[in-house]
């Protein structure tokens, strides 16, 4: 009977104990339950640049290929390979010695044509005046005037003679045409080099500014036009629009201009030629090298940008995010993104300035839940 005593009075204790303890509100338990805390950005406009890096290839500015005007043999070299010439410096001389008697040969028959004249004329002059008194026929005035101009014509091909034989003379010196940088010799001092043959003895280019040449589907040049209004059709050559020379990624040198857009598409590839140009002083990108043109697509100062993990893309195609309510409530809201800028969407519908979007933390919510939300740290935006 004692031991059934004791149970029933430390029972009576446990109930007692039950009833006096105090207690929370059974909504306020219920509350701490369901809101959970999550990780939420606040969106703030902020100025993106979005740019577009077209791959090509680098081409010099002026490129004058040397080839000889005359054939002989070359007596001498004027340059260091890979120096700087200037234009109208003699880079090679052809031996000189046949063109020389050809022209002294040419000069000979002028002087003996002028003097052929000489002696036509001052006949004619007494002819004129015998014709007159009949000291002479009729038919030797006339054979003494057609002689004169005989003579005329003699000279008259004398002297192009002596011109031409002076141009070969001069050809003799082989001259740079621009001023570059001269590339490699083709030919050594004793070579024999022939009149317009095929491959050029050697090449300058000018370096000082380069062409960087990309091409872009007709569609994307509609694009760029809408950026660049010198693209357009009857738009002045030339741009005033900066565009960044990249080398293995890097920006490298000062920005360049775009100088040319092509008027027709190639029909095999469907794309078309867009040439920029770029200052080039210090000689350090040469041609035929692979880089890319970052040109700049499109700018806003006041864009909304959602990170990439707090878009949900649903199974239809379509997007959206969860947004914290001014009340503390949580739902998904559908929006429309266009590109990507670093970590983030380009919002361009469904949200706006000073709203809160989910960042960590979708797994625990659900539609019309409340919530704790931490601010997080917002990614770095980097330009495309």
């Amino acid at each position: 009977m004692k031991r059934y005593y004791l149970i029933a009075v430390l029972l009576a204790a446990i109930a007692a104990g039950w009833f006096l303890w105090p207690k929370k509100p059974a909504g306020d338990m219920q509350q701490m339950a369901m809101k959970p805390e999550v990780s939420v950005v606040s969106l703030k406009p902020r100025e993106v640049v979005l740019t577009r890096d077209l791959p090509g290839r680098t081409s010099a500015v002026r490129v004058a290929e040397i080839r000889p005007q005359v054939s002989g043999i070359v007596t001498r070299r004027f340059f260091e390979e890979g120096s700087m010439v200037r234009q109208g410096q003699q880079l090679y001389q052809i031996d000189p010695a046949p063109y020389q008697a050809a022209y002294n040969s040419a000069r000979a028959n002028l002087i003996k044509a002028e003097a052929n004249v000489r002696a036509v004329q001052a006949k004619s002059e007494r002819y004129t005046e015998l014709v007159k008194i009949g000291g002479v026929s009729k038919q030797e005035f006339d054979d003494v005037r057609a002689s004169l101009s005989q003579g005329r014509s003699d000279v008259a091909i004398a002297k192009a003679e002596v011109a031409t034989a002076k141009i070969n003379l001069d050809y003799t010196r082989v001259l740079s045409p621009i001023s570059g940088r001269i590339g490699q010799s083709k030919v050594t001092e004793g070579a024999l080099v022939n009149a317009s043959q095929a491959t050029a003895i050697a090449v300058v280019q000018q370096l000082d500014q380069i062409y960087v040449d990309v091409s872009r589907s007709g569609e994307e040049m509609m694009q760029l036009r809408d950026r660049y209004p010198e693209l357009k059709s009857g738009a002045p050559a030339g741009s005033s629009s900066s565009v960044r020379l990249l080398v293995d990624g890097k920006p490298v040198g000062r920005p360049g201009t775009l100088k040319f857009s092509d008027v027709t598409v190639n029909p095999t590839t469907g794309t078309v030629l867009l040439r920029v140009l770029f200052p080039n002083p210090d000689y350090t990108i040469l041609p035929g090298m692979f880089v890319h043109a970052r040109l700049e697509q499109w700018k806003d100062g006041q864009a909304i940008l959602v990170p990439q993990k707090s878009v949900s893309r649903n199974v239809d195609g379509s997007v959206s995010v969860w947004v914290v309510g001014s009340d503390g409530s949580v739902n998904p809201r559908p929006v429309t993104v266009s590109e990507i800028v670093g970590d983030n969407w380009l919002v361009t519908g469904g949200l706006k300035a000073g709203e809160k979007v989910v960042y960590e933390g979708v797994m625990k919510i659900r539609p019309g839940m409340k919530v704790t939300a931490v601010e997080a740290v917002q990614p770095a935006v980097s330009p495309k």
